[in-house]
C-alpha cells in the first residue's frame, strides 16, 4: 500500500559505488549493479533528514543500461603511504526512486515535531532545491544529482525486459537510534529487478542480519537554525 507522504525523484551520476561496507577495509573495490537500500536512504537523508523521521525506501527504477568502468586508484593505507588498486564503478548511472517517512518512535523528545504535512513539504521543497548538503551515489568521489520526477515516467532500457536475479546483497543497517537498542546490526537479502525495477522490502522483514558491534545512539538533539527558519516559514503556509 502507497503512503500519502510519498516522496518521488530522480538522481543520476557519472559514477556510482555501491560496495558492501563489510568490505572497505581495503584492497579492491567492486560496485554491486543495482543501489542498495542503505545507499537511496543516504541519497534522500542528504536530501532532507530530522531525527523525528525515517526514511523507509520503497523501490527504485532502473532508467540506463547497466555497465561498468575501472579505474586505477591510490587509496591511503591505515600503517601510512599509498597503494595501487582497482576499483570498478556503475558508470553513468540515473534512477527513479520512491520513498516515504516515518516517524522515528524512540525520539519521544521530538513528539512535537510529527506534524506529517510540514515535513512532507519541506522534503518536496528540498527535492526541487536538489538537496541540502551534496548527494553521493555509494562514495563520496561518485557525485549525484537530485532532481523531481514521477516515478514510472518516461523510457528505461530494461522497460518489458523481464525478471533479473541478483544474489545476496547488503540490504541496510539498523543503527541504535532506529530500533532502541545499543547494537549496530547490518542486513542482507536477494533482490530482484523485474522491468527494471527493483520492489525493496521493509527492513522488519529482512531475514539475514549480522551483528556487528555494540554501539550507542548518540541522536542531535535538534537541528540547526537555519532548517527550524525554514520549517517555521513553511508552517505559517501550510497552517
Amino acid at each position: 500500500m502507497e503512503k500519502e507522504n510519498n516522496m518521488e525523484f530522480k538522481v543520476k551520476g557519472k559514477y556510482a559505488l555501491f560496495t558492501d561496507p563489510l568490505t572497505k577495509i581495503g584492497g579492491e573495490k567492486c560496485s554491486y549493479h543495482i543501489p542498495t537500500y542503505e545507499a537511496l536512504k543516504g541519497v534522500l537523508s542528504s536530501v532532507y533528514w530530522k531525527p523525528t523521521i525515517i526514511w523507509i525506501i520503497n523501490r527504485v527504477r532502473v532508467m540506463k543500461r547497466i555497465r561498468t568502468q575501472t579505474k586505477s586508484t591510490k587509496p591511503v593505507e591505515y600503517g601510512g603511504g599509498n597503494s595501487l588498486s582497482i576499483y570498478t564503478y556503475l558508470a553513468d548511472v540515473e534512477y527513479q526512486v520512491q520513498a516515504h517517512f516515518e516517524w522515528n518512535m524512540n525520539r519521544e523528545d521530538m513528539a512535537k515535531d510529527r506534524n506529517e504535512n510540514k515535513h512532507y513539504y519541506v522534503a518536496k521543497r528540498m527535492i526541487e532545491k536538489g538537496g541540502r548538503r551534496d548527494v553521493f551515489l555509494g562514495a563520496r568521489e561518485c557525485q549525484g544529482y537530485v532532481e523531481p520526477c514521477r516515478f514510472g515516467e518516461g523510457e528505461s532500457d530494461y522497460d518489458n525486459y523481464g525478471e533479473i536475479a541478483f544474489d545476496l546483497m547488503l540490504h541496510g543497517f539498523d543503527y541504535p537510534d532506529e530500533i532502541g537498542k545499543d547494537e549496530l546490526y547490518v542486513r542482507f537479502w536477494r533482490p530482484k529487478m523485474i522491468d527494471g525495477v527493483v520492489q525493496f522490502i521493509r527492513p522488519e522483514n529482512c531475514t539475514i542480519r549480522k551483528f556487528v558491534r555494540p554501539m550507542k545512539a548518540n541522536p542531535p538533539d535538534s537541528v540547526g537554525l537555519e532548517e527550524e527558519e525554514l520549517l517555521n516559514e513553511l508552517d505559517t503556509q501550510i497552517v
